[in-house]
């Protein structure tokens, strides 16, 4: 066996090359990591090993190279293995620290974001967050899919505590955000929407979890592994808002007017039938398409669509769908708000300390009980752990958002989406408008 110092003299000066850059490139990611943390410096004591795989090389990484002319199958098995191992790894912490693929599923960001857009989301832009539960894998979020037999996609154990690391910015007023679903910690695996506690809350919670054939397995997931939305932050914390006839008011000052902001009208024909070249040419998708009876129609319109469809002679009328058809909202049996006048709430800020009354109790119990674990009594002030948002969509009368949910602790947040990589229309062939090339790059954050 060679001795340490031979081992020394044999490396080329390549090899000490490789070994500083990535050791400069392992110490400031670690640094970075720990920063504010510092007790996770200690994974600087595998430093050694990074050097040691470019130099010294006494663990023999690439032993199976020796192979490559006496046992070919398997140097060639060994060559794929590694490869495949460097490739997720790399995935692994670029997916965590740096940015995520996301796909839009639903309408309710339309028309700012579409159904079938693909978004470059940063993870940096308000800090990465440490994992909380570190042992997953790559690119999937909670599940395998079923063609690799299904099942949870991560371990729970360890769990690590939340942590952020610095980023540019915080979520701001009229930026579109992900997020962790809030409502996603306890799930029915056959009936994910509307979600396990809306649906406790409406068939019992005795009936939901016994009745799986109907429900599914009730499954809990870490806050890092619970399903990703796409909404837009319209309160920030230390806020206080108020919705009334559908215009939300922060601070009493009511939101601006945005261009691709959406709600649902009846529109009725004298009889004539809106064709789907006119729909299209309206902007009205597909999946929005809904004919009540004939000649009334149900579409989701933003102003300038609104005013376009009033140009027809055969529309007689156009009204904005009735507020009592949204259902109840969050805190839901605990409130007489509806989705079009909601409020006023107050938006927690870190620190706050607010005098929980039985007015706001069960506004701001799921924070205590869910996110902060943390005791609330009436009558006792309570100190917010975290800073919190209200997300909301664009598509006001087709978005389950926080009116429905509640509040978005800071540590839900996933990243800010950057740009559109590749849009999708589903419904349209790909020689035909199936690949929407003007969205392409388009700027994704507002």
């Amino acid at each position: 066996m060679k001795s340490f110092q031979e081992r020394i003299d044999e490396v080329p000066r390549k090899g000490w090359v490789k070994a500083i850059c990535w050791g400069i490139v392992y110490v400031a990611f670690v640094v970075w990591v720990a920063w504010g943390d510092w007790a996770s410096l200690g994974w600087l004591v595998l430093l050694p090993v990074v050097v040691d795989a470019f130099t010294t090389k006494f663990i023999n990484w690439g032993f199976w190279r020796k192979y490559k002319d006496t046992k070919p199958t398997l140097y060639m098995v060994c060559s794929w293995i590694d490869a495949i191992v460097f490739a997720l790894v790399a995935v692994y912490f670029i997916n965590l620290y740096i940015f995520q693929n996301y796909q839009i599923p639903s309408s309710s960001l339309e028309k700012s974001l579409r159904v079938g857009d693909f978004l470059f989301v940063s993870k940096m832009s308000y800090g990465a967050r440490v994992p909380n539960t570190p042992l997953s894998m790559p690119l999937m979020q909670h599940t395998f899919p079923a063609w690799l037999g299904g099942g949870k996609s991560f371990i729970e154990h360890p769990q690590w505590a939340y942590k952020r690391l610095n980023g540019w910015d915080n979520p701001k007023k009229g930026d579109i955000v992900v997020f962790n679903f809030p409502a996603g910690d306890t799930v029915c695996t056959l009936m994910q929407n509307p979600d396990y506690y809306t649906l406790c809350y409406y068939y019992g919670k005795q009936n939901v979890e016994n009745r799986k054939r109907a429900f599914g397995d009730i499954v809990y997931r870490p806050v890092d592994r619970r399903e990703n939305y796409v909404k837009r932050c319209v309160g920030e914390p230390g806020d206080s808002l108020q919705i009334r006839d559908n215009v939300v008011y922060v601070n009493g000052v009511a939101e601006s007017d945005r261009e691709g902001r959406q709600m649902n009208y009846y529109i009725v024909t004298d009889g004539h039938i809106l064709t789907k070249s006119y729909l299209d040419k309206i902007g009205i998708s597909i999946e929005d398409r809904e004919l009540i009876q004939p000649g009334v129609y149900r579409f989701p319109l933003t102003q300038a669509m609104k005013a376009e469809l009033a140009k027809n002679p055969h529309i007689q009328t156009i009204q904005i769908q009735p507020e009592q058809e949204g259902g109840e909202v969050y805190p839901l049996g605990h409130n007489t708000w509806t989705r079009d006048n909601y409020g006023p709430i107050y938006i927690p800020k870190k620190g706050d300390q607010v005098m929980i009354t039985e007015e706001n109790y069960w506004l701001y119990k799921r924070i205590a009980d869910a996110y902060e674990h943390q005791p609330m009594q009436i009558g006792q002030e309570y100190t917010f752990q975290m800073d919190y948002y209200w997300m909301m969509g664009d598509n006001r009368h087709k978005s389950a958002d926080s009116r429905y949910w509640g509040f978005v602790p800071e540590d839900h947040i996933v990243g800010r989406p950057v740009f559109i990589w590749l849009s999708i229309e589903k419904d349209k062939p790909w020689f035909k408008g199936h690949i929407r090339w003007n969205r392409l790059g388009k700027r994704a954050w507002q």
